[in-house]
């Protein structure tokens, strides 16, 4: 393969990367607590010697997948009336248990599950600020959640919800739309800014999005015609060279 055929196909990878990105991202534009994802690319550049860069080029550019990384703009908020529903007004995460382990999450949607712990739409419980899961008992019938986390009812506090801030939240590792593996250090915040039957929207900006996708889409579509355009010279190329030498 030639150079401009190498330099359109570094390009078309990282369309398609793009592509898959923007992709995951509208498929989850109405997923409470969801972070949208953005792919950086840059130049690779290769100094080109022995006479192999085109006339008046001393370096070819290729394109690089240098990063994906996280929209940490936060989501609107809808109020549900759901009083175990919980939303974040700022930085943080709420943790719930897995079978995996801990793992971070800004999707509030909680609410007691049939032994009595308050947990996820996926049955995680979710845990306070010791990293204990936060038991409700048959006669809590009035539950508050405080700013602060502390979860009461009329029987008395029950519990105070953790929110951790990560070292890096760049570092974390998805699992799923919604759940994170922090493998950095987390700290619990000293203003979590809880707020009690609302849900934090997915940040995602379906318009945008689809901007985005139709551009992705117009330039992989050109770098595959370019590719096409290449392979038909080189092609043509050789035939004629076959048929000046018979």
């Amino acid at each position: 393969m030639n150079i401009a055929s190498l330099v359109a196909s570094s390009r078309l990878v990282a369309q398609e990367r793009s592509i898959e990105v923007t992709a995951v991202n509208l498929a989850n534009a109405n997923t409470p607590g969801f972070q949208a994802m953005r792919v950086q690319f840059s130049d690779w550049l290769d100094p080109q010697k022995n006479g192999a860069a085109l006339p008046g080029e001393k370096q070819v550019a290729y394109t690089q997948d240098r990063a994906t990384w996280r929209d940490l703009q936060p989501g609107s908020l809808t109020q549900t009336g759901n009083p175990f529903d919980m939303a974040l007004h700022g930085a943080g995460y709420f943790t719930v248990a897995t079978d995996r382990g801990p793992r971070l999450t800004r999707d509030g949607r909680f609410g007691p599950l049939p032994n009595g712990t308050i947990g996820d739409t996926d049955g995680n419980a979710l845990l306070d600020v010791t990293g204990t899961p936060i038991q409700v008992g048959p006669t809590d019938t009035r539950i508050s959640i405080a700013g602060d986390g502390t979860v009461a009812s009329e029987n008395g506090t029950l519990g105070k919800v953790g929110v951790v801030t990560p070292a890096d939240p760049n570092k974390l590792q998805a699992e799923g739309a919604t759940l994170w593996r922090a493998d950095t250090a987390t700290t619990q915040a000293p203003q979590p800014g809880i707020v009690q039957g609302m849900l934090e929207g997915s940040n995602v900006a379906p318009v945008l999005e689809l901007t985005r996708m139709m551009n992705d889409q117009q330039e992989y579509q050109f770098t595959t015609q370019l590719l096409q355009a290449e392979d038909d010279r080189i092609q043509s190329t050789i035939q004629k060279t076959l048929g000046s030498g018979s």
